[in-house]
């Protein structure tokens, strides 16, 4: 093909039918298509089979130019979007997705176009490297990064008032920035809604000294997403305490709220919103709550046949205590909100203490503890005990009072569901005894415990085989990392009559992890080392997750 030459449908023809990716019978059906169309040849191709990523790789190789696949995570917005203007890049169809001291990349859906290249890289003072994208990604993101970077200045144009991050005054000045402001709207909407499509958990706004920074937590590991101007920051921060129903103007205390909104497909998200006061300003961060979780089932969170036997032999009881265990992320609340979503039947008064409320299922009746008020989660269960209850479930048992309530509630007939903060499961005994609960009242109401974590699950696209192992790889689906998702390792222990005999003032925890894995329990790096055999991670990623195992270090 010519330089210079836009890509045509009926030239484009010829070579995909040799190669096998389209069959004669939509080579006709093509060929009969006007060769004139605003529309990019490949996007027309791809309505008619193909996939469009697939024909780029070709289009890619048959130039002999690298193929890209635009990841938004990956490219520096701040930096690449003042390179070329709006109009420059709608009217070429390019975008800069890199730069470094000696070159600019570029992506392009016509490799064969050269006419801007050389004026491009004048003003620059860079060299260019071309790159080839899928045409739809090229167009959808010079619309996201130049709307995004437009509002961000313009919204720094408006923001108004003294520098943000006075170490003295943490940011309490009588000039707020303007929460409503049209830009610091859009912005929050497309932080919103680009975190729901890079299925993010978690959003930070943190002020810095020279920007405020926006990173997103995915598959457990952050990723910087931009880089705000600090007024900018401020503004955004103040609109997402306003939807929160925080207070916009205290600064200088940690504050919580929700938002609830909308993804992209329609589906209500709740985000839980917590700030912080920092040396330079306030931190922001939001928890994004999966609707999901409330339809999952336990196969789909990963436990095993067995993990779930010994699960539901401690759930079916009428009374007694649950636990499970876990750092902060590791996926408690979602265990718990699947079994407390399965035993919530029309049969069963199913009552909760939340702080927070981490989501609203109308299956069970919810209670949020409100410290203003005194409304603790002892007093919480306090009241409800008098609300004729089947099962408590208990947020947290973090204190001696509470932990005193869960005994009392599970003697008198209840069964009793909640988290403690334990590396492993037989660890939670020592911790109700550090909270000041007896050795036999552990005894006497503890059924079991659930420690559990969360490992990244290897990417189906990209992963291999090497010594009998899976590895992690990398390509454009799972970001390069070589994994997509989380599921979670369990390690249940469940407290039958040898295990109780070893519950003593002074208990061994060593001894009881001994006896609870002679018992048949799974220690969580052994969890994890089945994953690892059936190929669902990796050793590194195990290991990075669980505790060393002490009894069987395998």
């Amino acid at each position: 093909m010519a330089i210079d030459h836009r890509l045509k449908l009926h030239s484009l023809l010829p070579a995909l039918l040799e190669r096998g990716l389209i069959s004669p019978d939509i080579a006709r059906r093509l060929s009969a298509l006007p060769d004139d169309n605003a529309q990019h040849p490949l996007e027309r191709i791809a309505e008619h089979g193909p996939g469009l990523e697939l024909l780029t790789q070709w289009l890619a190789e048959q130039a002999g130019q690298a193929y890209l696949r635009i990841d938004p995570l990956k490219i520096d917005v701040a930096t690449v979007v003042p390179l070329m203007s709006h109009t420059f890049a709608q009217r070429h169809g390019i975008l800069a997705v890199a730069m470094d001291g000696l070159t600019v990349t570029v992506a392009s859906a016509q490799p064969y176009v050269t006419c801007w290249e050389a004026g491009l890289a004048q003003v620059l003072k860079r060299s260019i490297t071309r790159v080839v994208a899928n045409p739809q990604a090229i167009q959808r993101y010079i619309g996201e990064f130049y709307r995004l970077t437009k509002s961000v200045s313009r919204a720094d144009q408006n923001v108004i008032g003294p520098a943000p991050f006075d170490l003295l005054n943490l940011g309490a000045s009588d000039q707020e920035p303007d929460a409503n402001d049209a830009h610091i709207v859009t912005i929050v909407d497309w932080l919103l809604q680009y975190a729901f499509a890079q299925r993010a958990s978690d959003i930070h706004i943190e002020p810095c000294r020279d920007q405020g920074r926006v990173r997103f937590r995915i598959d457990g590991l952050l990723h910087d997403v931009y880089q705000f101007p600090p007024q900018v920051a401020v503004a955004v921060v103040s609109r997402l305490k306003s939807l929160g129903r925080m207070n916009v103007a205290e600064k200088r205390k940690p504050q919580d709220g929700r938002v609830k909104t909308k993804s992209p497909a329609g589906t209500e998200i709740e985000l839980r919103l917590s700030t912080l006061p920092t040396a330079f300003g306030e931190k922001l961060v939001m928890r994004i709550f999966d609707p999901q979780v409330l339809l999952k089932d336990f196969d789909q969170l990963g436990l095993s046949d067995e993990d779930q036997r010994r699960w539901h032999a401690m759930t079916r009881q009428t009374s007694g205590i649950i636990l499970v265990t876990g750092p902060t992320g590791s996926g408690k609340t979602s265990t718990l909100y699947t079994t407390l979503k399965q035993l919530a039947t029309r049969e069963i008064n199913l009552c909760t203490v939340e702080d927070p409320i981490e989501m609203v299922e109308p299956a069970f009746n919810q209670m949020q503890v409100r410290h203003n008020i005194d409304l603790t989660f002892a007093s919480g269960i306090r009241a409800l005990l008098r609300q004729d209850p089947d099962i408590i479930m208990i947020g947290e048992i973090r204190d001696h009072e509470t932990a005193e309530m869960a005994i009392q509630a599970a003697l008198t007939g209840h069964l009793v569901l909640s988290t403690l903060h334990t590396n492993d499961a037989p660890s939670a005994i020592s911790r109700l005894q550090e909270l000041g609960v007896a050795h036999y009242l552990i005894k006497a109401t503890l059924l079991g415990v659930m420690a559990q974590r969360l490992v990244r699950v290897l990417c189906p696209q990209c992963k291999r085989v090497e010594h009998d192992r899976h590895e992690a790889v990398g390509c454009a689906d799972c970001r390069h990392s070589g994994y997509h998702g989380r599921a979670g390792i369990y390690e249940i222990m469940v407290l039958d009559e040898s295990l109780k005999t070893l519950i003593t003032p002074e208990a061994d925890v060593l001894a009881l992890r001994r006896a609870a894995i002679g018992q048949g329990m799974c220690s969580l790096r052994m969890a994890g080392m089945q994953k690892v055999m059936s190929g669902h991670t990796t050793l590194a990623e195990v290991l990075r997750v669980t505790p060393a195992d002490s009894v069987t270090n395998p």
